[in-house]
């Protein structure tokens, strides 16, 4: 072990006695919550410890990117990436930072024959003042845990992941860009990878985590897009696992996603049922404002149903907004009248009609890559459904609360929802 590796180790160890809980132990063959009571008679196993994380550092570090070069989503990944292995008999092993690679996997891997993967999408963020920032990780936690439990995957521990997290983050500090607009993408996996082939809960897991430095999603400005109202596919229905983020969900929407290019379309939105319910934009959260009766607006999205994913961003957008509404007011938006904010069904027949009367103000969608993208059409039964939009591309919900989220996400604007790392 060299010098640098120990010292690191050394400061990691006293770093997570200050701020980690007590290591947490799990039954076997339990899913779950972590570190609730284990089952009469099945042994203890240990779970995720951050304190037994072990450095193996690049010998040959990468080069960074350019100033100014231009950082295309998910092509250009850090020097180190995060690894843990899990197993049905021993419970999590000691996590392991080691170079950015590939991973080995037999043939005959459950990952590859039955889907068994799931996955998040996370930023972090680097601060006028040097700091970098990570933004609301425990939901990113909360809810791959949750994926987790509906393949049958091991779940884990998600403070110790976060602290992991930072640790990787910190080895690969210069990764993170500093221009405005630009972040630091992260991304959990945990797949199933004992090789035994049938349909049954995985035997040995691996959790991972890679680091892509990103720019802004739109770098010439905001462009509204036009979706393709998808009537010929679903995404999700109720009792299935829309409500997660597994990899299965997003290999059937690249057929429909290239049926919305050929037509002439950007993205498809996701209808579903006879009524056409709208459900999501494409791999976002779809969002809808509406004018109210009393002179207001009404900013709609559907309900967490089980066939939509509890987005972050998504989550974030409803808070700001129901706390402007309450009187924590965001800078831009509309003075004088008063905002809704409800979860409920929308379908395209209530899209268009308000298209149709002047009731419809604006959709968007949101998400951790792009944040909020709005929408100017709709293609949907033959016909294009317009969108207004405002100045710069966005309307008078959207544009203030992307302004005041990325704010949040840059520090320019305090708040709790900032993890430092």
């Amino acid at each position: 072990m060299s010098l640098s590796t120990a010292m690191f180790r050394t400061r990691l160890a006293h770093t997570a006695r200050r701020q980690l809980p007590a290591r947490r132990w799990y039954a076997a063959g339990v899913s779950g919550d972590v570190g609730k009571d284990a089952k009469a008679g099945q042994p203890l196993l240990p779970g995720i410890d951050a304190l037994q994380l072990q450095v193996n550092k690049t010998a040959s570090p990468k080069q960074l990117p350019a100033p100014g070069a231009p950082l295309l989503f998910g092509r250009t990944f850090t020097d180190h990436m995060l690894k843990i292995r899990w197993t049905e008999q021993a419970g999590w092993e000691a996590p392991q930072i080691e170079p950015y690679g590939t991973i080995n996997l037999v043939p005959s891997a459950v990952v590859i024959h039955y889907a068994q993967s799931a996955f998040e999408g996370m930023k972090a963020y680097k601060r006028a003042d040097g700091n970098v920032t990570m933004f609301r990780p425990d939901m990113n936690m909360k809810r791959l845990n949750n994926s987790a439990a509906r393949l049958a995957l091991p779940t884990f521990d998600g403070e110790q992941v976060i602290e992991l997290l930072k640790q990787l983050i910190r080895l690969d500090k210069e990764w993170v860009p500093e221009a405005p607009g630009h972040s630091l993408y992260i991304r959990p996996t945990l797949i199933g990878t004992n090789g035994t082939l049938g349909v049954q809960p995985p035997t040995e897991a691996l959790l991972f985590v890679i680091c892509s430095p990103v720019g802004p999603y739109y770098p010439t400005g905001f462009k509204p897009v036009p979706l393709y109202g998808t009537t010929e596919y679903i995404r999700a229905a109720p009792g299935g696992t829309g409500a997660y983020k597994l990899a299965v969900n997003y290999a059937p929407g690249v057929v429909a996603q290239k049926a919305a290019a050929s037509a002439g379309y950007q993205q498809n939105l996701w209808l579903h049922g006879p009524e056409h319910y709208i459900t999501e934009v494409g791999t976002m959260n779809a969002f809808i404002v509406f004018h109210d009766a009393d002179g207001g607006l009404e900013l709609v999205t559907p309900p967490l149903d089980g066939m939509i994913l509890p987005g972050v961003t998504r989550d974030s957008v409803l808070a700001l907004a129901r706390g402007h509404a309450a009187g924590a007011r965001i800078e831009g938006m509309p003075v004088g009248k008063k905002v809704r904010v409800s979860e409920r069904p929308v379908t395209m027949e209530e899209v268009s009609e308000a298209s149709t009367s002047g009731r419809l103000v604006e959709l968007f969608g949101t998400g951790t890559a792009a944040v909020i993208t709005p929408v100017e059409k709709i293609g949907y039964q033959g016909s294009d459904v317009l969108i207004p939009t405002g100045p710069g591309g966005m309307g008078p919900i959207s544009g203030p609360i992307w302004k005041h989220l990325t704010g949040i996400q840059n520090g320019l604007i305090e708040h709790e929802w900032n993890v430092v790392v």
